[in-house]
């Protein structure tokens, strides 16, 4: 089962900013500046802890993940806005 994430960060240092958005890109859709909409299995997710735990300095650097509930839930749908509107996301897998 692949869970919604809400994942958010606040890095200082410039360099590290870039490859943290870097491994980001490669699990969700960017939103705004930094923060990601993640549809993660619990494997991917472990994955990105490690690699981000790898790229943060710990003592200055932050990552908040916030789970929303299975992908496509209820908590997702009832997501509202001011300004422009904001539809989930409608990837899916192709199995070849």
């Amino acid at each position: 089962m692949r869970t919604l994430y809400i994942v958010t960060y606040d890095v200082c240092d410039d360099k590290r900013l870039r490859r943290v958005f870097k491994t980001m890109r490669g699990y969700g859709d960017h939103l705004q500046d930094s923060v990601f909409r993640c549809e993660l299995s619990e494997r991917e997710r472990i994955e990105l802890v490690e690699r981000l735990t790898r790229e943060v300095k710990h003592d200055e650097d932050q990552v908040l993940f916030f789970p929303l509930g299975p992908a496509g839930g209820v908590h997702e749908q009832g997501v509202s806005y001011v300004g422009r509107s904001y539809s989930p996301s409608l990837k899916v897998a192709v199995v070849v």
